[in-house]
């Protein structure tokens, strides 16, 4: 396996890229004229994951992760935890390279991302945490499984490879915004764990310094944003949930935080309104089906807290998994 430090550097992210290229769909970048109107943008680009292998970005991290074991961890087989966009990512990324996959999923998690996890061929264990946190719940069953099967145990987002990998989302981007001859001023990326956020913000750290980024996270799951704000990390208390189910993360991953420290990185949160309305807005205006934690950061675009006037935006829109019937109660209520 590849050493890598907590922070991986510039030719450690091209090299993921590399690979991972290979395997993964060119996104496009999405010029938004609609957006910029709305916001006082002089440019809004959008940079859909939604429409990539498996409806997230997680599928980036997941192949450089499975490229990276030995032989014989191939063949035993990987577990890990997720309530569901990791889950199709790294299943449809063990499809692809024969390695088998064990995901330990939240009984609440969507029926549709259960469903989708399954059909890349992977074994899916559901947990009940009652009062619990249901990621600490199922990440003591992953650890378990691996334990007694022998497997190796992958954690969804805090693992410097991991973040390597979602940096292709970034340095991808910044190839098409250098191709249409526009630099990002602005830059928002939803956070869950933190492992996409990592990974792009330190290709833009090396590559695009100028770029201000922005972690945005839903209320009272705000962990990346309060940990920034106060130099370490910070566990959120278990509250009220939000519809945003693949960012309710309770604390950020020691790797992604390393990251984004780095790159100077600063917290937003927006509320499960804006983002319903987000999720309106982006299927009117630009034709995308997007999960609420997909237009977690549109909604901090659109909800007029950040000052955009004039710059140019870059938003990242990172997953599409949601079911029609839920796609279309979200969308209602907004």
């Amino acid at each position: 396996m590849m050493s890598l430090s907590i922070v991986p550097d510039l030719g450690q992210l091209q090299d993921a890229y590399a690979v991972t290229s290979k395997a993964t769909q060119i996104t496009p970048l999405l010029a938004s004229a609609a957006l910029a109107r709305e916001t006082g943008a002089a440019r809004v680009f959008v940079k859909p994951e939604s429409l990539q292998w498996a409806g997230s970005f997680k599928v980036r991290g997941a192949y450089w992760r499975l490229k990276q074991l030995t032989a014989d961890e191939a063949r035993r087989g990987v577990v890990a935890y997720s309530s569901g966009n990791f889950a199709q990512g790294l299943s449809a990324a063990g499809q692809a390279l024969g390695i088998p996959v064990t995901i330990v999923m939240p009984v609440d998690a969507p029926a549709a991302k259960r469903e989708a996890t399954a059909g890349y061929g992977a074994r899916v264990v559901l947990t009940e945490h009652g009062e619990r946190a249901r990621e600490e719940v199922a990440a003591e069953k992953a650890a378990a499984i691996a334990d007694e099967e022998g497997l190796m145990l992958l954690h969804p987002f805090d693992d410097p490879l991991i973040v390597a990998g979602q940096a292709g989302a970034g340095l991808e981007a910044l190839d098409q915004l250098a191709a249409g001859k526009a630099q990002a001023d602005i830059l928002l990326c939803p956070v869950g764990g933190g492992g996409l956020i990592g990974g792009v913000s330190l290709a833009f750290h090396y590559l695009s310094p100028a770029t201000q980024i922005f972690a945005v996270e839903p209320q009272g799951f705000d962990g990346m944003g309060r940990s920034l704000t106060h130099g370490e990390i910070e566990t959120m208390p278990i509250g009220p949930s939000t519809i945003c189910d693949g960012l309710m993360a309770r604390k950020p991953g020691a790797a992604p935080f390393a990251a984004v420290t780095a790159a100077g990185v600063r917290g937003l949160s927006v509320s499960d309104a804006a983002v319903r309305r987000a999720m309106k807005i982006a299927f009117e205006k630009m034709k995308l089906v997007l999960e609420p934690s997909g237009a977690a950061s549109l909604a901090a675009l659109l909800d007029g807290h950040l000052d955009v006037a004039g710059k140019t935006v870059l938003v990242v829109a990172t997953g599409g998994n949601v079911s029609l019937a839920d796609f279309a109660r979200h969308v209602g209520d907004a």
